[in-house]
């Protein structure tokens, strides 16, 4: 059998409540040794190493504990008797982790990200069987060279394009138009389709030990906001994701700041507040080409995508240029 990791850091499938009860409940309580005790076949899928790197909401993830998860496993895959890692995590800022390790890991050997809508004791606990399913995925030869993957409800998703798209359903993520990789019945994995874009052991950000990231903000646009928002952030941050209507846009007052901040050196990435589609260059909402599409990111991946450029570039297009790839 095959070794697999399984480095825990808490989220709501180490979650404690009240007996039963899907709601009023404390993530990051219980140890992931707890939760494997709960799935006695996970024993004949795989050999298991636990790592109890952290025991938190995921809400308290920040970008210095990314960079102890991704040091922590890029650590464990050079270890030859590791055949692949299993994360657990809180499901409200598991996309953006998801896309960092898909940055920054030196690996082909497959990484799962994993996590719960309910916690462990509720009735109908969903992370046990998302944690089995992660494993029977990191055991799989087809898992290598994929990129991060995300595994929920059956389901296979790209580190890159996971979203949470529910914050109620178990059924929790989706992939926007993308679609997902691919889909899991019980042990059995079947992939149709994967990412083209610059993952893991290629991507530039996975070459280096990483030790700390460039500030970046996130100012969301809506009928009637003040551009003193991006002045606001622009004390605090090196670059700033406009989450715009539409197609990445704003007023001509924001239109403004935003050339006034970039002649300053604060960098802009525009992305849309819509759910799905892409955002490109605009002659109109910004004709001075200030702005780095952010493509078909969402803000806050692009938020994650920026904080890594500004780190090993600040000329605007080399970072074009990395947005286009990653």
């Amino acid at each position: 059998m095959k070794t697999i990791a399984i480095v825990a850091t808490g989220g709501t499938i180490a979650g404690t409540g009240q007996q039963g009860k899907t709601v009023a409940y404390r993530a990051g309580e219980m140890n992931v040794d707890e939760i494997i005790q709960s799935i006695p076949m996970i024993q004949n899928i795989a050999h298991i190493k636990e790592y109890q790197l952290m025991n938190i909401d995921s809400n308290e993830m920040n970008p210095q504990r990314w960079i102890v998860l991704s040091n922590t496993i890029n650590e464990i895959v050079k270890d030859e008797h590791i055949d692949g890692v299993v994360v657990t995590h809180g499901t409200d800022t598991l996309d953006e982790t998801a896309y960092f390790l898909n940055l920054t890991l030196h690996t082909e050997k497959p990484v799962v990200i994993t996590g719960a809508m309910r916690p462990a004791t509720a009735t109908s606990a969903d992370g046990p069987y998302n944690l089995y399913q992660a494993v029977c995925l990191a055991t799989h030869n087809e898992a290598w060279h994929q990129g991060v993957m995300g595994l929920f409800s059956n389901t296979i998703y790209s580190g890159r394009d996971i979203q949470k798209v529910n914050n109620y359903k178990v059924d929790a993520f989706d992939q926007k138009a993308f679609g997902c990789l691919g889909y899991m019945q019980d042990h059995e994995v079947y992939f149709f389709s994967r990412t083209f874009k610059i993952h893991t052991i290629d991507s530039m950000f996975s070459k280096r030990v990483l030790k700390d990231l460039s500030s970046v903000g996130i100012a969301y646009f809506y009928a009637g906001a003040s551009s003193q928002l991006l002045y606001d952030l622009a004390k605090f941050h090196h670059g700033i994701v406009l989450t715009g209507s539409g197609s990445g846009n704003y007023n001509r007052e924001w239109m403004r700041a935003i050339e006034d901040l970039s002649s300053q050196g604060i960098v802009f990435v525009r992305c849309s507040r819509v759910a799905q589609g892409i955002v490109f260059d605009d002659e109109i909402f910004d004709p001075q080409h200030c702005c780095i599409p952010g493509n078909t990111l969402t803000p806050q991946k692009a938020r994650v995508l920026l904080m890594l450029a500004l780190t090993y570039s600040l000329n605007h297009d080399e970072i074009r240029k990395i947005f286009n790839e990653y």
